[in-house]
């Protein structure tokens, strides 16, 4: 084997781990963070550089933007040209950065994410602020590098008098970590430097005060200011920004959500068109049509919404759903060092404080040195024009420059490099005015020198001299915050989404639920064929209904005696034709188990309501029991034991009461039992519960409870084939808990057996719900009234082999308007589910 031909074996592993860490550094350090001291990644930095280089000051004439890259690429940046125009193009466009960087003239693209035109179309020139990035580049400020080939130099760091990662921001993915820094208003932070500067030890919570929040270019609402705390106080946040809006009308009368600024980084396009398919998808209602009438003026984003379209519903959806609300995640990564860094809000200052102080001790110490020089030569001169009759005698008497320079110096006492200013002095420098105007010269140089060591003395005056030049730039570049800031006390509540309308629930045999606006269901007369309901599938049919307010919290009661809780608005929306969801993907219910009975609560937070109140469970083979509704306040996903059974038994129907109500049980037989609610005593959840009625045989079941709070409410009982009718109350006798019970209605082959029993007053309204899905709302006072052993009237025609599923309680106020009735005050349901 030749020399030549040697291998060296080599750990993959090691090779692997070792080349991985050089790659992962080399984007961290040289690509993807910025410099906390200039907030510029190298790309950026060798734009505004080759562009100073160019000459393309913010008062020169712009230049094609490809000559710019290929001056960038060929002497700073060899890597691709999309990656230098692409970046070249963001610190021109005034959306992206809080104060751009670089003046574009032509298409450098759009809000809406629209792509800027090819760089041999484009022109740029440097922003009149980018030049206090590059001010005193030539006054020995900071380090130089080799560029890629080592015939160049390029600066390290930029000597920025503006604290531009603060004010402009940065964001960058490196290899295991990211940043992402928000724009901040530049009066702000150069007040806050200031502060920082005069009190170091100044508390943070000043300095939060002072900065306020981030300011982004598009403007927006902060929307609560917790995240913005954490951020400045750990480096780590989560900022909420939402578009700015009003409200304005069409002159027909429409309400119409204008928005004039939209979050940070959002494509408003896109968001438009986003609207438009949530329309489309009926996840928002209310909305007529989404337009773009920005312009030239300004961006204003018009959405049109129906005349009765609840107007804060609809905003607060197009905030859930669209990134008209936006959040922003800030992490405040910087290198310092050279290293990458999480950065506080006083790091970040403190950093930039340390920066300037370096740049300007560098600067103070290159400008001495250049006034020490320029003095030690105007002294030369000022020596020369006093001796001016015998330095030219020498001169004239000289052989050579060697030799008049050496006579200079031995006669004088000069140094070299003032006897060769001497000799090099024009004629014109004899005359009176010119010899005034170097002794003038001379002294400002010597005051010059004067001031600079006294800088270089004196630390208090390093500090003054940042603070002047801050607040020199806060004079010509400050402006005013684009985005407010909203306070919140809490987190937005979810009922904000959802207007507190009045909807039908409704459950089927099969477990299928949904939410319908009881607007759908129509007045009828008594003994109609009703409206087409929900369609079910082969088997199925509806089994139970509820109204309730969107914003009532529900508790779901099933068979096995489980208790599971849902606010109004989770359940999923369907109309009145639809099948809905199967209740098992909202509630955690096992697979042989199944809704019986639903409970709505208005207000869980209010105490004296929940520990005045109790909810009485109902089986099917007469047992009864009562537990405060305090017992169900924290309900788990999973659910909670609301009642153990014995036999075989299964919960029948559960009501909410005030304690001091009659109860009354219902067989499918016909019989009924009144008893008063004190003798049944208030048990634990998990509790067994006591007797309520003796049923007539094996074959017979309770099929309702009612508990009556009002002596005047009457006994609506409704047979399985339609049959129904009003009793007194009166015609009931109260017995013990556990009897058999009166007649409530005759039951024969033409009524079926017993179904639904509800208690109920005249200005009532029923909604029946047949098995195959029909419905008919029907006045009360419609229905006969009939003694406890009558078998009723017809209520509802049923087709061949249907039957009643459910029968509902509404209580209402009618209002009449433009001859169509609508529901203004609904006040409680009672529910009948049917079991089979």
């Amino acid at each position: 084997m030749t020399e030549k031909e040697r291998i060296i074996y080599v750990s993959i592993e090691e090779e692997m781990k070792s080349s991985y860490i050089d790659y992962a550094m080399s984007v961290i350090v040289s690509r993807a963070l910025p410099d906390v001291r200039d907030g510029l990644k190298p790309v950026q930095r060798r734009i505004l550089y080759g562009m100073n280089e160019l000459g393309l000051f913010h008062n020169k004439q712009y230049k094609k933007s490809a000559r710019i890259v290929g001056e960038v690429l060929g002497k700073y940046h060899p890597h691709g040209d999309s990656s230098v125009y692409q970046a070249l193009v963001r610190m021109a466009q005034p959306w992206s950065l809080r104060y751009p960087l670089i003046d574009g003239q032509g298409n450098f693209g759009s809000i809406d994410d629209d792509s800027p035109a090819a760089m041999r179309y484009t022109e740029a020139r440097l922003t009149r602020i980018a030049s206090y990035l590059l001010s005193d580049l030539d006054k020995d400020t900071v380090d130089f590098q080799p560029n890629f080939d080592e015939t160049l130099k390029e600066p390290k760091v930029l000597p920025t008098r503006i604290p531009n990662l603060l004010i402009n921001g940065a964001s960058g993915i490196a290899v295991g970590m990211a940043t992402s820094m928000p724009p901040h208003n530049l009066s702000d932070v150069i007040d806050a430097i200031v502060a920082y500067i005069k009190n170091p030890s100044i508390s943070d919570d000043e300095l939060i005060s002072i900065v306020k929040a981030p300011d982004f270019p598009t403007g927006g609402i902060i929307y609560g200011y917790e995240g913005v705390k954490k951020a400045y106080l750990t480096g780590k946040g989560k900022i909420i920004i939402r578009a700015k809006h009003h409200i304005e009308y069409t002159r027909s009368g429409k309400p119409m959500i204008v928005f004039t600024e939209i979050p940070y980084q959002v494509n408003k396009a896109a968001e438009i068109q986003k609207i438009a398919d949530l329309v489309n998808n009926k996840k928002i209602d209310g909305i007529v049509y989404a337009n773009d009438e920005s312009d030239r003026n300004g961006l204003r984003v018009v959405i049109t919404l129906k005349k009765d379209a609840n107007v804060n519903v609809v905003l607060n959806k197009i905030f859930k759903y669209t990134q008209f609300q936006s959040s922003f995640n800030v992490n405040n990564i910087a290198l310092v060092n050279g290293r990458p860094k999480l950065l506080t809000l006083r790091e970040l200052i403190s950093e930039f404080v340390k920066f300037r102080h370096n740049i300007i001790l560098r600067r103070t110490r290159y400008e001495l040195a250049k006034a020490e020089a320029e003095a030690h030569i105007k002294e030369g001169l000022l020596i020369a024009l006093d001796h001016i009759d015998e330095v030219i005698s020498l001169i004239r008497s000289s052989e050579n420059t060697e030799k008049a320079k050496k006579g200079l110096i031995e006669r004088f006492s000069l140094s070299e490099k003032q006897a060769l200013a001497i000799l090099a002095m024009r004629l014109q420098t004899l005359t009176g005015l010119e010899r005034q105007k170097i002794k003038d010269e001379y002294d400002q140089l010597i005051r010059k020198i004067a001031y600079l060591k006294e800088i270089l003395e004196n630390y208090d005056k390093q500090m003054q001299v940042i603070i002047d030049e801050l607040v020199e730039i806060k004079e010509k570049f400050g402006d005013k915050r684009k985005t407010e800031i909203q306070y919140i006390t809490e987190e937005s509540n979810p009922e904000d989404f959802y207007s507190n309308d009045t909807v039908v629930i409704t459950i089927s045999n099969k477990g299928y639920v949904k939410r319908t606006l009881l607007r759908e269901y129509k007045m009828q007369n008594r003994g109609g064929k009703g409206l087409k309901g929900a369609s079910t599938r082969d088997g199925d049919f509806i089994e139970s209904a509820l109204v309730a307010k969107m914003h009532n919290t529900l508790l779901f009661f099933t068979e096995k005696g489980k208790v599971f809780r849902l606010k109004v608005y989770e359940i999923p929306e369907g109309s009145r034709t639809s099948q809905g969801r199967h209740i098992q993907n909202l509630l955690q219910i096992d697979q042989d188990d199944k809704i019986r009975a639903y409970i709505k609560i208005k207000d869980f937070n209010d105490k004296n309501f929940i520990d005045t109140h109790y909810i009485v469970l109902a089986t099917e083979h007469g047992i009864i029991k009562k537990t405060r509704l305090s017992e169900f306040m924290h309900i788990r996903r999973s659910g909670i034991t609301a009642i153990s059974f014995k036999d075989n038994d299964h919960l029948l129907t559960a009501r909410l009461t005030n304690g001091k109500n009659k109860i009354m049980l219902a067989s499918s037989m016909g019989k009924a039992v009144l008893f008063d609610e004190n003798q049944i005593r208030p048990m634990g959840r998990t509790a067994a519960g006591v007797k309520a009625m003796t049923l007539e045989n094996d074959s017979d079941k309770v099929i309702g409870m009612v508990c009556l709070s009002n002596e005047n409410e009457q006994i609506l009982v409704v047979t399985e084939n339609g049959y129904g009718k009003r009793s007194l109350l009166s015609d009931y006798r109260m017995t013990n808990r556990g009897a058999k019970g009166v007649k409530t209605v005759n039951i024969t082959e033409k009524t079926g057996t017993l179904v639904a029993i509800l208690a109920v007053n005249p200005q009532d309204h029923i909604m029946i719900i047949t098995k195959s899905a029909q419905t008919i709302r029907v006045k009360v006072e419609n229905i006969r009234m009939a003694g406890r052993a009558t078998q009723g009237v017809k209520l509802i025609k049923l087709a061949h082999n249907d039957a009643i599923a459910a029968v509902v309680k509404i209580q209402y106020e009618i209002m009449e308007e433009n001859n169509h009735q609508h529901l203004d005050n609904e006040i409680d349901t009672d529910i009948e589910p049917i079991l089979n």
